[in-house]
């Protein structure tokens, strides 16, 4: 694994995953390999999981790590080429992206989508260009379009919590007041889709009308717009808030009947329930759930430090062939 974007990256998944649940059982087995390797992790976006997940799991492969809120703690970035930079941005990517790139052996980015233009989106510029210019191995920490990190952990955490081989997974839309980007729940479509298409899981994404994600995450899960039928025997219930993409980064309703409560889960096969966080309490999920033991939200979480570990040991021992 040279760049971790996105699942194109990742070339056996299967051991990808028990990586990460190797790591969790035995974290500082492979310290070795990061010795003398420094990480830099760029935050064009706030962090809470991200940022300590990736950092405590490149420490436990004994590497050195960087962290900068950019534009707070650094000049602001220029992303588009052959422009009159005589705005807000004082630095282009092309000299940041190479500098810092000899001071990191590995970069993570984290820089969400701004919700105002699909196609510039879509086009993931700031992870391309530093992969362009910085000459490093870059891992997206959730990007425009993609969290994979978050994926992976969502795999991981699956993979632990299943009492069935091939355990229904439910991807639901949840109400809030405001705007979100799709990439988290692009991404878990994606990575789920991969395990449906190996036989692991059944995928079923529900939303209301208007919120379809865009076809190519979509893929193959099938989209019932009635959650009831769509909870219905479900083993795990994931919930997450995404914008609209067809009437891109809208919010056309905020119908507080699709927020997940106990009645909801009573639907499903015992399902468990997961969610990324952060989560808005009672607007989106019912405490009553949260509060549960149905609920996999913390050692969800929690894993997150496996997925990117994993992450980075494989790129790490990329170096060492």
């Amino acid at each position: 694994m040279t760049n971790f974007l996105s699942l194109a990256d990742v070339t056996d998944l299967d051991a990808l995953i028990q990586s990460g649940r190797d790591a969790k059982a035995n974290p500082f087995a492979d310290q070795h390999l990061g010795k003398n390797k420094t990480i830099g992790l760029l935050f064009f976006n706030s962090s809470l999981r991200t940022r300590l997940s990736t950092q405590k799991a490149a420490q436990n492969l004994g590497m050195q790590t960087m962290v900068m809120n950019v534009g707070q703690d650094s000049w602001g970035l220029e992303m588009e080429e052959g422009v009159l930079m005589n705005g807000d941005k004082a630095e282009h990517v092309r000299e940041a992206a190479a500098v810092i790139g000899r001071y990191c052996d590995i970069i993570g980015i984290r820089a969400f989508a701004g919700l105002q233009d699909r196609m510039s989106d879509y086009q993931e510029q700031v992870m391309h260009q530093f992969a362009k210019y910085a000459k490093v191995p870059i891992v997206n920490l959730e990007s425009a379009t993609r969290h994979p990190l978050q994926s992976l952990a969502d795999c991981i955490t699956i993979e632990e919590a299943k009492l069935t081989a091939r355990p229904k997974v439910v991807l639901t839309w949840l109400p809030h007041f405001k705007p979100l980007p799709q990439a988290v729940a692009n991404s878990f479509s994606e990575w789920m889709n991969a395990r449906a298409n190996a036989g692991k899981v059944d995928f079923v994404i529900t939303n209301p009308e208007g919120y379809d994600l865009a076809p190519e995450f979509v893929g193959n899960a099938r989209i019932i717009h009635n959650r009831d039928e769509a909870f219905a025997g479900a083993d795990f219930i994931y919930g997450k808030n995404w914008s609209s993409y067809e009437q891109y980064g809208q919010v056309l309703t905020q119908d507080p009947s699709w927020a997940v409560t106990m009645d909801d889960m009573q639907r499903t096969n015992n399902g468990k329930f997961m969610h990324c966080l952060p989560v808005r309490r009672n607007l989106k999920v019912s405490d009553a759930v949260l509060d549960s033991p149905q609920s996999l939200v913390i050692e969800q979480a929690a894993n997150r430090e496996w997925s990117a570990q994993a992450v980075l040991k494989e790129i790490l021992t990329g170096f060492n062939v």
